[in-house]
């Protein structure tokens, strides 16, 4: 018995410095500790042994046993050192070589026109105001002096949720909603934002984006709002650049014009892009309706403003050279990568 154990001992000693894995680690303490193993068999045979055999040989058993587990824990952690140094090893950096590049992307095209209209008008001391983009009807339409049955309503194809709500197709209830709030003080915003209306071709999209302008005051006049809008322009799109207004209509704005600007491509001598007329049609404008003020709890005789609203897309494909809408939506990192 005693001769087994020693036997037992070495050959495992043996196999435990041979073992390269942990799956032949687990196969070693399968065969040497496992119920049918071979300190369990061995085990199992004291009971043939002289009884003044057996306190030796289980003490030797036992030595055995705690002698194979420490072995084990041993190796094993020895192997779990050497794949651990070989995979270091195998992802050493060498920090004498030049790093990767990072590629940077840029801003979209709509935000950068984006940021340059808020930085211009912040510039003039206006405010910017947010509302919600569903929006109630009485906001959308019936504070923009379009009562349920007037006809301008039928310009504005739009997406409706019930009978009280509808994406809104403007940013104009944002200004609805700053009047009611300031009243009875001057108010100065700018109402930037996404919108929704049913179209969808090469200059029109179902989703696109807005700014709108709202200033009221005591004393505002039409000069108020062609100075405000030339200067706009001539930081959009350059010094050189004019602007004429011409008579339009707007339910929420009277009188309300329509303002082009110099074809930045021919100067104003005429070209395809102008269809030869030297101008360039970009936004909607007017003095703000007595109704609409009324509305917001300020006296028309009193308080005077005007208004403006302009496309996002519009201004971006004006000043990019782009002759469709769509491709801002299409995220092509071909055209994106241009801006």
């Amino acid at each position: 018995m005693l001769e087994k154990i020693k036997e037992i001992r070495a050959a495992m000693e043996k196999e435990l410095r041979d073992a390269v894995s942990s799956e032949q680690l687990r196969e070693l303490k399968v065969k040497y500790l496992g119920k049918k193993g071979s300190i369990s068999e061995i085990s199992k045979s004291m009971g043939k042994l002289q009884p003044e055999e057996r306190p030796k040989a289980g003490q030797m058993v036992n030595e055995l046993r705690q002698a194979l587990e420490q072995n084990l824990a041993r190796r094993q952690q020895e192997l779990a050192d050497k794949m651990l140094q070989a995979q270091l090893a195998k992802e050493k950096v060498d920090i004498t070589l030049p790093g990767r590049p990072v590629k940077l992307g840029s801003k979209h095209p709509l935000t950068q026109v984006m940021d340059d209209f808020k930085e211009i008008f912040l510039g003039m001391g206006y405010a910017i105001a947010e509302g919600p983009q569903v929006e109630l009807d009485y906001y959308n339409f019936e504070r923009m002096n379009l009562p349920a049955d007037h006809p301008a309503r039928d310009m504005q194809d739009s997406f409706y949720i019930d009978a009280k709500r509808l994406l809104r197709t403007h940013t104009s209830p944002v200004q609805a909603r700053a009047m009611d709030r300031l009243c009875p003080n001057p108010v100065k915003v700018i109402s930037p934002g996404t919108v929704y209306r049913r179209d969808d071709d090469a200059t029109h999209s179902p989703m696109f984006h807005q700014v709108e302008g709202l200033v009221v005051d005591e004393g505002i006049s039409l000069a108020d709002l062609k100075g405000t809008l030339l200067n706009f322009v001539r930081q959009m799109f350059g010094e050189e650049r004019e602007i004429r207004l011409r008579p339009s209509f707007f339910p929420f704005t009277e009188p309300s014009v329509e303002v082009d600007i110099s074809c930045m491509l021919c100067g104003g001598s005429g070209c395809r892009t102008c269809k030869d007329t030297g101008w360039i049609e970009i936004l909607g404008a007017g003095m703000v309706h007595p109704n609409v003020l009324k509305m917001s709890g300020y006296d028309p005789e009193r308080f005077t403003g005007f208004a403006f609203g302009m496309g996002v897309e519009r201004i971006a494909m004006l000043k990019y050279g782009i002759d469709d809408m769509r491709v801002l939506f299409e995220n092509d990192v071909r055209f994106l990568q241009q801006f």
